[in-house]
């Protein structure tokens, strides 16, 4: 294992890692099923930075609290150093302005609710549902 995986980790273990079910939003293409299937079920996602710990805690803060399940929401992660172009897609085609890390949550197409840094709570986001 490298040095900086040691220190930071990879995408993959975070994602892997976890309780939630995080799909990895990996292609542009995925931001328009996203958007049909928000009118069915929320779509969260949580942008992440690997290299910064400032997101690092966030997510694992945010992953501690969730309690919502996998029939109620649809859960999406987005290394922001992988996929940039996704990232700013996002900002552009859900009008929120790009953070890191940040949590968006889509219904019926659109960003309801969006969230960064130390403001990403899983009550509030779950009271948002």
């Amino acid at each position: 294992m490298s040095i900086f995986k040691t220190f930071f980790g990879s995408s993959d273990e975070e994602i892997t890692s976890s309780k939630i079910n995080w799909l990895p939003l990996t292609k542009i293409q995925q931001l328009n099923k996203m958007s049909i299937d928000s009118y069915e079920k929320p779509i969260i996602i949580f942008k992440h930075s690997t290299r910064c710990s400032i997101s690092r805690m966030a997510l694992k803060q945010f992953e501690k609290e969730f309690i919502l399940k996998e029939e109620e929401v649809t859960t999406y992660f987005l290394d922001l150093l992988s996929y940039r172009e996704i990232s700013n897609e996002i900002a552009s085609r859900f009008q929120v302005f790009h953070q890191s890390p940040q949590l968006i949550l889509l219904k019926k197409g659109i960003a309801v609710y969006h969230v960064s840094h130390s403001d990403i709570d899983a009550a509030d986001l779950t009271n948002n549902i």
